[in-house]
């Protein structure tokens, strides 16, 4: 599975599941209840969505240069490591927002969100990939593109 299609499928399994675990994590995680963490969830499922699609197109266009192909523990940890990273930055503001606490309060809070996302994100990345192949960017029968 290869272009839009495949990217259609990974947002909505990978923004499915992470809204549940959100929505679950952030009402533990304060008296916001669930009600009101799930709104705080879908919110951060928009901006992780917008984000994925612009991480996920910057990141296949530089890996689609690469003369090293395939997706390495290396290449995967970076990975998830620059959608993480970007994401927090979107996010604490919104959940600072969301939660009226300070920016410092939500960093703090968001700690917890990003650890396990990070772990959720490498880990839904590899059985993603196992289940649907790699995406033509990492496919060791790929052209290399030089520019």
């Amino acid at each position: 599975m290869q272009g839009i299609q495949r990217r259609i499928v990974y947002i909505s399994l990978y923004e499915g599941i992470a809204i549940v675990a959100a929505s679950a994590g952030l009402a533990l995680m304060t008296d916001a209840g669930l009600g009101h963490s799930g709104v705080l969830a879908v919110a951060a499922s928009v901006v992780a969505v917008i984000w994925n699609l612009v991480f996920n197109s910057l990141f296949e266009r530089w890996e689609s240069r690469q003369v090293v192909r395939g997706r390495s523990l290396r290449r995967r940890i970076a990975h998830a490591i620059g959608f993480e990273g970007g994401l927090v930055a979107f996010l604490v503001p919104m959940f600072a927002w969301g939660l009226g606490v300070s920016l410092w309060q939500a960093l703090v809070m968001d700690l917890g969100l990003v650890i396990f996302f990070l772990v959720y994100t490498f880990v839904f990345n590899w059985v993603f990939d196992r289940v649907f192949g790699l995406p033509a960017s990492a496919a060791a029968n790929s052209t290399v593109v030089t520019a």
